[in-house]
C-alpha cells in the first residue's frame, strides 16, 4: 500500500497497528500519526529489534492491509 495512503488515513490503520505490535502504547500511536520513520522507531524501540527486521514487518503489514 502507498504510505501517503496510510499516513493521511491514520486513524483508520491504529486498532491494526495495535493488533500487530501490542507493546505500541496509545501515546506511542498518537506521536508516530502516520509517518513510518517514527512508527519503525518506536517498534524498535518497544521490541529491541534492528533497523532492517523492522523495515521488513512494517513492510508485510502494509502489503497485507492492501487486503483490508
Amino acid at each position: 500500500m502507498n504510505w501517503d495512503r496510510i499516513e493521511g488515513n491514520w486513524k483508520q490503520f491504529t486498532g491494526n497497528v495495535k493488533s500487530q505490535w501490542g507493546k505500541l502504547t496509545d501515546d506511542d500511536i498518537a506521536q508516530i500519526n502516520g509517518k513510518r520513520e517514527v512508527l519503525e522507531g518506536k517498534i524498535q524501540e518497544r521490541y529491541g529489534i534492528g533497523k532492517d527486521e523492522v523495515s521488513k514487518q512494517v513492510n508485510t503489514w502494509s502489503d497485507g492491509i492492501k487486503h483490508m
